[in-house]
């Protein structure tokens, strides 16, 4: 029998954005573990478990959100160090993949987190890893789940050679793309569950500059070109102003479009989007190193929420249940979205009680879905994307996601509603509320802009 009076504990795979988070989620309800296979280090420097880390990041209004409740303050504290609440769509100039560009709005009242990823990690590193009831074991590797495929009962990990099991009572995986909870799964005797890919083929390529000097200040607008799925290869970039007077360019492209590591190459690459607004804004950026690449961008979501027999003890988050297309920037939003999802649970249910395990995975299948149901409604529009095309109601969504998408660039009301789902704040319903279909049916408030709606003080800033 066990000890009521026993705190429940937990092992965490992963000290990743999602993990951190999680461990937060818990500290006030169990004995945390979090088992990370690397060096942990001071400050905002890069790290071989985040390759991703050189590429533009963001967290959307929703993740804000749900951020500053697990960890209140952590925003303004990002903001302090350098980084940004911006403003959507005022303090953005951005045309949509149906080539519409928003007119910069106001008066809604979103806010997305923008820094480099690494000023980002370091501030949720020290803010979590300070709470006195976690604890660290670095340069440690998972190897395997311990105990069988009614129950998981702790992880066995390798530290420098030496290999132990670490007793849970809860292991959550939070270790990203690069998951092993499949296999682990499947050695327990655990059915594997239902898998999808949607790859457009997308290949990034992201290089930092420094700002013009009279355009470094926090004033400047973000600026993106979204890539059309109607008019393959689709290609697009973003230019991330963020800390220390930098830009983040990162540029996008699908298969017989993709951007190189050529150095010599990026300036072009930007000139030749659909709007050339990105290239002449770079012209008189000055480069501060090379080019970064990588093609790990397929949508890939593995349903564990579906299982038909699911051990008590396992739970999985973030990128280890589904990782989606970076061009959305949905990544750390769901991360987060997930914690505070197990946060509320674990507050009220026992971790150790019958059926926890599976009332968790459930509860983060929810923002994971809303994330994934948005960027499969475009990916899944690119030639060899998917096995499976789009069905009828998969095409008649993405008109009408089209269509809400026109309307919300003219309209500061629709405009509110289409923000709302793409923040992960609103389900997708939202788009059907009468704020999205009146102006849609009546017409919109203004015409539509025909380029990118910068100010002629902003391009003279960024090209003087």
């Amino acid at each position: 029998m066990s000890d009521p009076a026993r705190r429940p504990t937990a092992v965490i795979v992963g000290a990743s954005a999602t993990g951190l988070l999680a461990a937060t989620a818990l500290a006030g309800c169990a004995e945390v573990t979090i088992v990370e296979r690397d060096h942990l280090p001071d400050g905002p420097t890069s790290r071989r478990g985040v390759p991703q880390a050189r590429h533009a990041h963001l967290v959307w209004s929703g993740g804000v959100k749900a951020l500053d409740e697990l960890l209140p303050g952590v925003a303004d504290e990002v903001v302090s160090r350098g980084g940004r609440l911006v403003h959507i769509m005022g303090d953005m100039v951005s045309r949509a993949p149906n080539e519409v560009w928003f007119r910069r709005f106001q008066a809604t009242h979103h806010r997305n987190l923008v820094c480099s990823r690494n000023l980002l990690d370091a501030v949720l590193r020290e803010r979590v890893l300070a709470d006195e009831r976690l604890t660290v074991l670095q340069n440690t590797t998972a190897l395997e789940l311990q105990g069988n495929a009614h129950r998981v009962t702790g992880v066995r990990v390798d530290s420098g050679g030496e290999i132990s099991t670490i007793g849970a009572d809860l292991v959550i995986d939070a270790s990203g793309r690069g998951s092993h909870t499949p296999q682990w799964l499947t050695g327990l005797g655990v059915a594997r569950v239902a898998e999808r890919t949607v790859d457009a083929g997308v290949a990034y390529a992201t290089r930092l500059f420094r700002a013009p000097h009279s355009a470094a200040d926090h004033g400047f607008p973000l600026i993106n070109v979204q890539a059309n799925p109607a008019k393959a290869p689709g290609q697009g970039g973003i230019i991330l102003p963020i800390e220390d007077g930098q830009w983040i360019v990162t540029l996008s492209g699908t298969r017989g479009g993709e951007p190189t590591s050529d150095p010599d190459a990026f300036l072009d690459f930007a000139l030749g989007l659909g709007d050339p607004v990105i290239g002449e804004l770079l012209k008189n950026a000055e480069p501060l190193g090379g080019v970064a690449t990588t093609r790990s961008t397929a949508n890939h979501r593995r349903y564990y929420e579906k299982a038909k027999r699911w051990p008590e003890g396992l739970l999985v988050l973030g990128d280890a249940i589904a990782s989606f297309n970076p061009v959305y920037g949905h990544g750390l939003t769901v991360a987060a979205q997930c914690a505070l999802a197990v946060r509320d649970i674990a507050r009220t249910t026992p971790l150790m009680a019958a059926g926890t395990a599976r009332r968790l995975q459930r509860a983060a299948a929810r923002p994971v879905g809303a994330a994934w149901d948005l960027a499969v409604g475009q990916d899944a529009f690119y030639p060899g994307a998917t096995d499976t095309p789009p069905n009828a109601a998969e095409r008649f969504l993405s008109r009408f996601v089209d269509r809400a998408v026109e309307t919300g660039a003219v309209n500061p009301r629709a405009l509110e509603a289409l923000l709302d789902v793409m923040s992960l704040e609103r389900p997708a319903a939202r788009l059907f509320s009468p704020d999205m279909l009146i102006p849609m049916l009546f017409g919109p408030k203004k015409p539509r802009l025909q380029g990118p709606p910068l100010s002629e003080a902003e391009r003279k800033t960024a090209t003087s």
